[in-house]
């Protein structure tokens, strides 16, 4: 029987994984870092540092910036803030963290990694276009919400998608039936993966989450259908 792979790296197996391309690092180097908060590797019960492969790729960003950009760490702490709630790095040295592009699945708009994106109220504004005005109506109406003060890739999509409309002359209260149309569809499914979430077995876990985005892009496909033959008859 094979035996499974550590989920964790010692520092001496960490510094062997760095020195090609970072053929200057040492330990001493690793412990300052960790030390300056640019990384926090768990440990062991005996106290020895356990490095996950996230420690290891965030050591490269730093090790890489520090000898191709020169940054200082404060400004490459701040780098490693935002990457953690879901920007990317500066395209340019000086430069600011950038919100992910939203990109089309099946006609939906989705961030590559929706629910860890964390935007800032100032952050989704200007990511959006909208003003505060229509983002606090958004909010009012129920058509977005926050968590723990930020703001999701789905409140990010949503947001883009109304201040397109915007420019129609479409604004929040017009859009209270979509939440509610949006909600009944939610139920729906939730209705079809309860069962499958009470036995609570892993594999049911698992059969749940599979019908759950099969089922939300049934939806979504039943709903655009809907609405272009809709249009169409109106014509």
């Amino acid at each position: 029987m094979a035996v499974p792979a550590r989920a964790y790296l010692s520092i001496g197996e960490v510094l062997a994984k760095l020195r090609n391309e970072f053929p200057e690092v040492t330990i001493s180097k690793i412990r300052f870092l960790e030390s300056e908060g640019l990384i926090e590797p768990q440990r062991t019960p005996s106290g020895y540092r356990k490095f996950s492969n996230h420690d290891l790729d965030r050591l490269r960003y730093v090790l890489g910036v520090q000898r191709d950009h020169y940054l200082p760490l404060r400004v490459i702490k701040d780098h490693l803030e935002a990457i953690d709630r879901g920007l990317e790095p500066p395209a340019i040295p000086g430069g600011t963290p950038m919100v992910p592009k939203i990109s089309s699945i099946n006609g939906e708009r989705v961030t590559a990694d929706s629910s860890d994106l964390k935007l800032s109220r100032n952050e989704i504004l200007s990511a959006s276009g909208l003003s505060d005005q229509q983002l606090a109506e958004l909010e009012t109406y129920g058509l977005i919400t926050s968590r723990a003060r930020h703001f999701d890739g789905d409140a990010l999509s949503i947001a883009r998608s109304v201040a397109a409309m915007a420019a129609f002359g479409i604004e929040a209260r017009h859009l209270r039936s979509f939440k509610s149309a949006a909600d009944r569809e939610i139920g729906l499914v939730e209705q079809v993966i309860t069962p499958l979430l009470r036995q609570r077995s892993s594999e049911a876990k698992a059969r749940a989450q599979e019908v759950e985005r099969e089922l939300a892009g049934l939806t979504l496909s039943l709903h655009g259908a809907l609405v272009r033959a809709g249009l169409n008859r109106a014509r």
